[in-house]
């Protein structure tokens, strides 16, 4: 079951002064910030949390990763929104019954999450992203 949304992603060339940014805008403290690489999708990832929820704030590893691609085609902006769940399998699953597609299977995200994305064709042209939280799988 989709629960809350876990995080809204942006897209940034550089993670410093996009931190920078964001924990003024939030008033928080920058030692809240958890930072994370995720070489698999070829990006480093800052989470702030705001609430029950984070603002992502992703910046490419090299210039041929998704990050890096999404950045040379739209420039810095709005990248996803996550949705957090306790059965990502389950909820991939039910999506695809239901005619939207997931783009591929479950697989390691930031901080040990298990994550799988949405096609944004079907989805308003909104990358969705399921995350289920480390420890519930």
């Amino acid at each position: 079951m989709i629960d809350r949304i876990d995080h809204i992603a942006i897209a940034v060339e550089h993670l410093e002064s996009a931190i920078d940014i964001w924990v003024k805008l939030l008033g928080c403290d920058r030692s809240a910030v958890a930072i994370h690489e995720v070489p698999s999708e070829k990006v480093r990832a800052a989470f702030i949390p705001i609430g029950e929820t984070k603002i992502e704030l992703l910046e490419p590893l090299g210039d041929d990763g998704p990050i890096a691609k999404f950045l040379s085609k739209n420039g810095a902006g709005m990248h996803h929104i996550a949705l957090a769940t306790d059965g990502i399998e389950a909820e991939a699953k039910r999506a695809a019954d239901e005619g939207l597609t997931p783009l591929g299977e479950p697989s390691a995200g930031a901080g040990g999450k298990k994550i799988v994305f949405l096609h944004p064709r079907q989805t308003n042209r909104v990358l969705v992203e399921f995350v289920e939280p480390k420890g519930t799988h």
